[in-house]
């Protein structure tokens, strides 16, 4: 045991290793968040308790609502959670995990709590204990179905009872969300084929959807707000491209120096499911990973955007998913139609909901892989027309409202260009080689 080296004692802890010290980064961000806007231990606890009591309808930056320093305590509070069933559960580590994982943390600044979380949590435990199995079965799809838990809160605002039945029916509304989301996004997958990553986000869209026209049967609506900190402070700026430099660093030690990794990373189309992790190795996903965090933080500089707690938790998103489908090759036509939609749209690049737009296009990210970054592009132009509209469709109380636009996305441009794939390209063959044109001849 003595003279095993790092790497050999690291071997098949590497993942865990890496989410301990991301949880250590994330707290230690949280401290700096402090002393900028000036917080004691105090106002943290009381900002982390507005969090819980506040709307968290979509856009809700915690950033803004109770400052870096709450908003950051926040996200290490359901990290630790998602990590300590993880771990109770006995799942093992792979690239599923690091989206898992990576989603929540970054959720954790705008959106999702330790407390509206639970229910969710709850109701696929129960669905896991009625068919016979422990909840480490539908880990990934109770911890990714917590993005209804602002539906949790919103029924504690909305209904018109006294506040112990509200919090009584939006508990019972969580675990009803948990219970029904494994079971649908079982079957939402074989609609989109697996050319979106975010499969839960679109189920979830569909049950938010649901559930928003029964409350509005009842003449009770939900409205979406926009609390947004503008900006790009430097300690989260240095802050991020740090941490991903720390992580490229981890992947390259793990790797031996190694880069070929990652060259094998890019040659798959990244169609779900494709765990990184599994297929090229821990080292290299997580130089991926770090690739794809740097890209959509460089892009939000380059536009003049913000890194505000929606964005940053965007980032850590598509950062997380880059261990399990995304790489710098398949993502970067969507981010370039994203952006160019904006010069034929009425948006801005800036816009917010415009910025989450390009960093969550990344779950279109096998559009590109599978058909060529002319598809991508024209992908990312029309997930910016569809993810404006989808919002209104439940009152942003879906938090990965993009989820549910790459679903639509996918929908729409698969078949079709899947038909020309395998339709009309043989066909096209066929005919040239019919009228004497093939590859050898000069015009």
């Amino acid at each position: 045991m003595a003279g095993r080296t790092v790497k050999e004692r690291l071997e098949g802890n590497e993942l865990k290793v890496f989410c301990g010290f991301s949880i250590v980064m994330v707290f230690v961000a949280g401290l700096v968040g402090m002393v900028q806007d000036g917080q004691g231990a105090v106002d943290v606890i009381e900002g982390l308790w507005t969090i819980i009591v506040s709307r968290d309808a979509l856009i809700t930056d915690y950033f803004e609502l109770a400052g870096y320093g709450s908003a950051l305590m926040n996200a290490v509070l359901v990290m630790a959670m998602g990590l300590w069933l993880l771990h109770r559960e006995g799942v093992r580590f792979t690239g599923l995990t690091m989206a898992a994982v990576f989603i929540n943390v970054g959720y954790g600044l705008w959106g999702k709590n330790p407390v509206n979380i639970l229910p969710i949590l709850l109701g696929a435990s129960v669905y896991a204990k009625i068919h016979g199995y422990r909840l480490g079965r539908y880990m990934y799809t109770a911890m990714f179905g917590t993005s209804l838990a602002p539906l949790v809160t919103e029924l504690i605002f909305l209904l018109p009872f006294d506040w112990k039945v509200n919090m009584l029916v939006a508990v019972g509304a969580g675990i009803l969300i948990g219970f029904v989301l494994p079971g649908l996004s079982a079957h939402t997958a074989s609609t989109h084929m697996g050319f979106t990553l975010f499969n839960v986000g679109f189920s979830a869209g569909i049950l938010a959807f649901v559930m928003v026209c029964i409350l509005k049967s009842f003449g009770l609506e939900c409205e979406s707000v926009l609390i947004w900190r503008a900006g790009r402070p430097l300690w989260t700026g240095v802050g991020l491209y740090g941490y991903f430099l720390l992580t490229f660093l981890y992947g390259l030690y793990l790797s031996g120096g190694k880069l070929n990794g990652i060259l094998k990373i890019w040659k798959h189309p990244g169609r779900a499911v494709a765990d990184f992790i599994l297929m090229e190795g821990v080292g290299s996903t997580l130089m991926n990973m770090a690739m794809v965090g740097a890209i959509c933080e460089t892009y939000i500089y380059l536009i003049g955007g913000d890194l505000s707690g929606p964005v940053v938790g965007a980032i850590l998103t598509a950062f997380g998913f880059a261990a399990f489908g995304a790489h710098a090759k398949n993502y970067l036509p969507l981010l370039c139609g994203v952006y160019l939609s904006t010069f034929i749209n009425q948006f801005e690049a800036t816009t917010p909901g415009i910025q989450l737009a390009a960093i969550f296009a990344v779950g279109l990210a096998p559009i590109a892989g599978r058909f060529g970054v002319i598809a991508g592009i024209f992908a990312g132009m029309l997930h910016v027309a569809i993810t404006t509209c989808t919002s209104q469709m439940y009152g942003g109380l879906n938090l990965y409202n993009n989820g549910f636009s790459t679903g639509w996305v996918a929908i729409i441009m698969v078949p079709v260009l899947e038909s020309f794939m395998t339709e009309y390209i043989p066909r096209a063959r066929k005919f040239r080689q019919r009228i004497g044109i093939t590859k050898d001849r000069q015009p």
